[in-house]
């Protein structure tokens, strides 16, 4: 498998490309592991719906057009205590990513401590026109106050940095078919984002399958967390790494966004990683639900033809990374 390496900035970018089966092979394959987990499966290919709409509330409608993974930092930059230092320019890495044209870019990463004064949860959507303007519409999750309540907030039109963590799905926004997927109550163990990955895994062995896009919870109530501040005493263990995250149970309408991969590739990659916004005051880390009784999932997918990996960590662990 090819791979090529570009060091920019200070950052190193490591590419590879991923297995791209047609969304008609991949409807199959996810339809047979999500019927092994939830009472009504229904996936197929059609066009994605206009993801601008209230309901998704994204920057762009589609997920089409040079569809890649990005992954910068890692939760090693966390610990044992935080490297303030890993601010990304959201910008720059997506651009020298994507090249020339219209960049659209959804998924999971710890938010610009910088703007909150805390560490925090981000959850990315923006988009960049040919000019390099930002069109921003991410939010960030934090902790607050005694009660230690989860406190959602739009990020500024013209903040373009996160921090330490970052999964995206990048594309250039366009419309065009996409996996459609409703599932609804969970009768199995496995939550919905490990229940494809997993199927994907079995199906597609060595051959590294990734998608990205946005699923939404209509109904249920789902486990998340959001990170406190960055900790003061070091972190070694993952029984430290939970008594450091603060968990909600938190309800739909919940949107998350983000990517998954079936495995590492040799970059240490983030197998699965999702965080949620809601209309309300909700935002976080999706973990699953807690409602497998009533809980309704909708999802709209795109494979992915590649992956970037940017400043991966040279020391690395498999903690805090479910």
């Amino acid at each position: 498998m090819s791979q090529s390496h570009l060091q920019t900035d200070g950052l190193l970018f490591e590419e590879k490309p991923l297995h791209v089966p047609t969304l008609s092979e991949l409807k199959k394959v996810i339809q047979g592991a999500l019927n092994g987990n939830f009472a009504s499966v229904h996936v197929s290919v059609g066009p994605c719906p206009d993801l601008k709409d209230s309901q998704f509330g994204l920057v762009k409608s589609g997920l089409g057009g040079k569809p890649t993974l990005l992954e910068a930092g890692g939760p090693p930059y966390l610990r044992p205590l935080v490297q303030r230092e890993k601010l990304y320019n959201l910008k720059e890495i997506t651009r020298k990513a994507q090249g020339p044209g219209q960049i659209f870019a959804v998924g999971p990463g710890a938010g610009p401590w910088p703007i909150r004064h805390s560490n925090c949860e981000g959850i990315f959507n923006f988009s960049l026109n040919e000019k390099d303007e930002l069109k921003q519409g991410s939010y960030t999750a934090t902790v607050r106050g005694d009660q230690e309540e989860c406190v959602l907030e739009r990020i500024p039109e013209n903040e373009p940095r996160c921090a330490l963590i970052l999964n995206l799905f990048l594309s250039e926004g366009k419309p065009g078919d996409v996996l459609r997927i409703s599932a609804k109550q969970r009768t199995g163990e496995e939550n919905f984002v490990d229940c494809i990955r997993k199927g994907l895994e079995q199906h597609y062995g060595d051959k590294v399958v990734g998608l990205g896009g946005i699923f939404v919870v209509r109904k249920g109530c789902v486990h998340q967390h959001v990170m406190r501040d960055f900790s003061k005493t070091p972190i070694h263990t993952q029984e430290q790494i939970q008594q450091w995250l603060k968990f909600y149970e938190m309800p739909a309408q919940l949107n998350a966004v983000g990517t998954l991969v079936t495995k590492d590739m040799g970059l240490d990659l983030r197998l699965q990683h999702f965080h949620s916004f809601s209309f309300e005051n909700w935002g976080g880390h999706y973990h699953y639900d807690t409602t497998p009784d009533v809980v309704e999932y909708e999802a709209y997918l795109n494979v992915a033809e590649r992956v970037i990996r940017v400043d991966r960590p040279v020391v690395t662990d498999q903690l805090g990374r479910d």
